[in-house]
């Protein structure tokens, strides 16, 4: 199956999986008047919606170069990952917001009402499904180099944390009594914490690619060392680097014998060229420029 294919079979497999938990999150929250069981069902359905743009815009960012895309299209699966993120960070607020005011409402003397099992029931169900789903899709992207489907892992991952809070606030809240009441908003905003947190942590490295930051030193340093392990080429220098989507850019100049013809120069260059796709992909961008040895 190609990459594109792999990464739609992961991403459909989420997203039944989340519509159906968002499903009986939300009858499971509303039925058992559970503040945190909501706000994780609010969660799954951005998972939902995530899995959406990651579809369209892996789909997209598959296209092969064109007149108006020199580069490819590889920044769409940035985009997408970058969409998740902002996803991610608005929910976790928008749950913040909500388990904050139920806490200021119960210490005001105002009653919450007592969760009930199923509730409870939903969120353990909740951290077992959207675990294996983590395990199975982090696996995927992994594999295939993807960092949308990565950060979809990651988001299905955040789904289970606030999960096991909700588990915690809402089983302590039908355990403990009415005193207690409050554990299920309080845990909605541990699992609001998390969220953004997560959120955060997907966010910088979109906007360090889009900021065109240099790949990692020690990667910049495997592609010299490549580079310098092909007999008659020295002095690897002007080295750029930079990420698109899934695939790298290099751009680098060379030095060798002034005195051999241009098609040994250009075949080595071609050989070097082969042996950093082989090393970082078969999508890698890689320009080398040769000048003659310093006499």
């Amino acid at each position: 199956m190609s990459r594109k294919g792999e990464i739609y079979r992961v991403t459909v497999i989420g997203s039944i999986v989340n519509f159906l938990l968002l499903l009986f999150k939300f009858a499971a929250g509303f039925a058992g008047h559970s503040a945190a069981m909501i706000a994780d069902a609010v969660h799954s359905l951005s998972d939902f919606a995530t899995d959406i743009v990651v579809i369209v815009c892996v789909r997209i960012s598959n296209k092969p170069e064109d007149k108006e895309h020199d580069f490819g299209h590889g920044k769409y699966e940035t985009m997408a990952t970058a969409i998740i993120g902002l996803l991610l960070m608005f929910v976790g607020f928008g749950i913040l917001w909500q388990g904050a005011s139920s806490i200021g409402a119960f210490f005001r003397g105002e009653p919450l009402e007592e969760p009930g099992m199923v509730a409870l029931i939903a969120a353990l169900l909740s951290i077992v499904s959207k675990e294996a789903l983590y395990r199975y899709t982090i696996s995927k992207g992994r594999k295939l180099n993807s960092q949308a489907v990565v950060a979809n892992a990651w988001h299905h991952r955040s789904d289970a944390l606030s999960s096991i809070g909700t588990a915690i606030g809402i089983g302590g809240a039908i355990l403990l009594g009415k005193d207690w009441r409050v554990l299920d908003p309080i845990a909605a905003v541990v699992v609001s914490l998390l969220i953004i947190k997560v959120s955060i942590q997907l966010l910088i490295p979109c906007v360090e690619e889009l900021l065109e930051k240099s790949l990692p030193e020690e990667t910049e340093r495997e592609i010299e060392q490549a580079v310098l392990s092909f007999p008659g080429v020295s002095e690897p220098h002007h080295l750029r680097t930079r990420r698109i989507g899934s695939y790298y850019a290099i751009e680098m100049h060379v030095r060798m014998n002034g005195d051999i013809t241009l098609r040994e120069s250009h075949n080595t260059a071609t050989a070097i060229e082969h042996k950093l796709k082989e090393m970082f992909g078969a999508g890698t961008l890689i320009i080398i420029h040769v000048e003659p040895e310093k006499r």
